[in-house]
């Protein structure tokens, strides 16, 4: 079993930069394909970006790419989402979740929120216009 937990959320304006961080405490982090979700108010919570276990593979949803970039830090447990140029549709609760699976992952296959077995309690990041 891994526990997450996300951090770096919070209120920026549009065009703004954040980092969310999502730690990963418990079995082996590297053996978890990685992917952020986002969930708005009265929507369904969806895909944003996924990596591989390795860190060498990576897939975004059409909406951030370009925007944001993910990356993972195997040494220190560690999942990151890199977001620039923010726009206020970007706004929702950014939930980090972590993928038991039998390939490297980091791909479209990996997009689909039932797919991951573990979650993080989310952080919110409020864009302004």
């Amino acid at each position: 079993q891994v526990q997450l937990a996300e951090s770096g959320g919070g209120l920026v304006q549009s065009g703004g930069s954040l980092r969310l961080s999502c730690a990963a405490s418990g079995r082996i982090f590297s053996r978890y394909i990685m992917g952020w979700f986002r969930q708005a108010p009265g929507k369904e919570r969806e895909f944003v970006a996924t990596i591989s276990r390795s860190g060498d593979s990576t897939y975004y949803a059409d909406s951030v790419k370009g925007r944001f970039t993910i990356s993972r830090d195997n040494a220190k447990n560690t999942v990151y989402l890199q977001m620039n140029s923010l726009k206020p549709e970007d706004t929702a609760v950014y939930y980090c979740g972590a993928r038991d699976g039998i390939y490297s992952g980091g791909s479209y296959y990996d997009t689909e929120d039932h797919f991951y077995g573990y979650w993080g309690q989310g952080t919110q990041v409020t864009v302004s216009s």
